[in-house]
């Protein structure tokens, strides 16, 4: 069989801490190929896909118009040389970003200006992150970070300071000059089980002012340049905050002279029903980090920063960047990401992302009712939803979501864990996926749960 020649030759020459593989041959599938909102494995074996590899497929799996630009530029210019000689697409592309954020932002909120973004490229989401913090630290002077308990910012030893789950941090800790201090993520109504109103409202305010009095306690006692933050934790469980949490730290920022960096590689270029997780409060970032469905499948990720903050922080070249890589700005990536913006705008994507999250949330709903002793909670925001896995004593599902998981994936249906605990069902299907889809993958969870439920 072709998935376990590929298992075999990954097991012999990979490193093995990358790929999991159960010893009965049950996961991983091997991809063959991907189309739209479906994936095809070695044996010929549909899928459909919860996951969008990742949230990278927001406009669809191969979508035709960005298959088509990628492979128009790489018969033309396939590579260029990053920081030396630049390409036109490039330019172009640094162009839309500015114009999709910070721009738009400004005429959006009324801004008493015309702001105008600027742009440093990077090839993984965790190198925008650490732009952005380079970005901070020649900004403000202060090398102190704030992030958040349960974030996820990457895994390069730069981000790994402002990553907080202990399985990716300790056993690099010694390397590590840990300049992040890690405060409670506050959570929004939605996210908890409670089920009076009064004690959603009371944990609500709990959570918020408990974050708040830590955020100005550490500004007080330690130079801090900058607060990193997602909008939305993804692999932290898709953690959604309250509407006010932004807001709180654009004017914490303000206060105490740091910069605002929001994390959006996975919540960008709608996921969450808005082109940006940060226009559902209207704030206005100094950085932010895009990446995933940027360009739909190439490696391709962008550090946006308004541009009296970039020029203030980083110095005119002359003639060796102190920040740069060999694939910066790559050719075909740029192509791609333009033809993936110009799809999402085609045809709304972000808007039906909104409408098909709230169906999403419907159905959720239901299945938590039919399954009220064993689920406690679904939440989401577009499509970036989730449904939280706990035993009756409330200690968190982890085998039991596992199990679904892979039960899914043999029954048609990719779906991702997330969570410290693994034991959060995610879903952040393409945004192409339609409401019939969306209802046959919860009812066939519905039904796997009930199956391991009654074990």
């Amino acid at each position: 069989m072709k998935t376990q020649k590929t298992i075999a030759l990954l097991r012999d020459y990979e490193s093995r801490n990358i790929t999991f593989t159960e010893p009965d041959g049950s996961w991983p599938i091997v991809w063959e190929r991907a189309k739209g909102v479906h994936v095809w494995d070695a044996e010929g074996g549909k899928y459909l896909d919860l996951t969008a590899a990742f949230g990278v497929a927001a406009a669809g799996h191969a979508n035709k118009n960005v298959v088509r630009a990628g492979q128009k530029q790489m018969a033309k210019l396939l590579h260029a040389m990053g920081d030396v000689h630049p390409h036109a697409l490039k330019a172009q592309l640094a162009k839309k970003l500015s114009e999709l954020t910070f721009e738009r932002w400004s005429r959006v909120t009324n801004h008493e200006s015309r702001i105008t973004g600027k742009v440093i490229f990077g090839s993984s989401g965790f190198e925008a992150v650490e732009a952005a913090l380079k970005t901070a630290m020649l900004a403000t002077g202060k090398r102190g970070v704030i992030a958040f308990e349960g974030a996820y910012h990457g895994l390069g030893y730069g981000a790994l300071n402002a990553t907080h789950r202990e399985h990716f941090r300790s056993p690099f800790r010694t390397q590590l000059r840990e300049f992040g201090s890690f405060v409670p993520f506050p959570v929004g109504d939605d996210v908890r089980s409670l089920k009076s109103k009064k004690q959603k409202e009371s944990r609500h305010l709990d959570s918020y002012k408990n974050t708040e009095a830590r955020l100005r306690e550490i500004f007080r006692h330690e130079k801090i340049g900058a607060i990193l933050v997602e909008p939305i934790q993804a692999r932290g469980g898709t953690n959604i905050p309250p509407l006010e949490f932004l807001p709180l730290l654009r004017k914490l920022c303000d206060e105490f002279g740091a910069l605002l960096i929001l994390d959006e590689i996975y919540t960008g270029f709608g996921r969450t029903g808005k082109w940006f997780a940060c226009e559902h409060s209207k704030t206005i970032p100094d950085l932010i980090c895009l990446g995933k469905a940027l360009t739909g499948g190439f490696p391709l990720s962008a550090c946006v920063g308004r541009a009296n903050v970039m020029d203030a922080a980083w110095p005119a070249s002359n003639g060796e960047a102190i920040h740069t890589s060999t694939f910066l700005g790559h050719p075909v990536g740029c192509a791609m990401a333009l033809a993936q913006i110009a799809e999402l705008k085609k045809f709304k994507l972000p808007e039906r992302s909104a409408a098909l999250g709230k169906f999403l949330l419907g159905e959720l709903n239901q299945l938590i009712t039919h399954h009220s002793s064993l689920i406690t909670s679904s939440r989401g925001l577009g499509l970036m939803a989730a449904v939280e896995i706990n035993l009756p004593d409330g200690k968190p599902a982890t085998e039991l979501a596992l199990s679904a998981i892979k039960k899914l994936l043999h029954r048609g249906y990719i779906f991702l864990p997330e969570g410290e605990h693994g034991n959060i069902i995610s879903f952040t299907p393409p945004l192409t996926i339609n409401e019939a889809q969306l209802k046959c993958a919860v009812a066939e969870l519905k039904k796997v749960l009930g199956e391991l439920g009654n074990r």
